[in-house]
């Protein structure tokens, strides 16, 4: 899926049309892309939420299957994003 690249500033500035946006919208700062912004529909369809519960169901056994947890998951990327921070500066 085609996603939009946009400044946070036009963001910010055009945030109403963003939300209404029907594709992805990658937000930049300085040209390094910060966060993405994903359009949901208004209300999910009953399908949509039984995909969403089985995608949790694998996710919750994937993790068990690792023998780790949500928490210990959580605890590795923090440690890695600021590792990565560190490196820039």
């Amino acid at each position: 899926m085609q996603s939009t690249k946009v400044g946070i500033r036009e963001f910010r500035e055009n945030l109403a049309d963003y939300l209404e946006s029907k594709t992805p919208v990658a937000i930049t700062r300085h040209g390094a892309t910060i966060g993405i912004y994903v359009p949901t529909k208004p209300k999910p369809s009953e399908a949509d939420l039984d995909a969403l519960r089985i995608a949790g169901e694998k996710m919750q056994q994937l993790i068990a299957a690792a023998g780790t947890s949500e928490n210990e998951i959580l605890a590795d990327f923090k440690k890695l994003r600021r590792e990565r921070r560190m490196q820039k500066t």
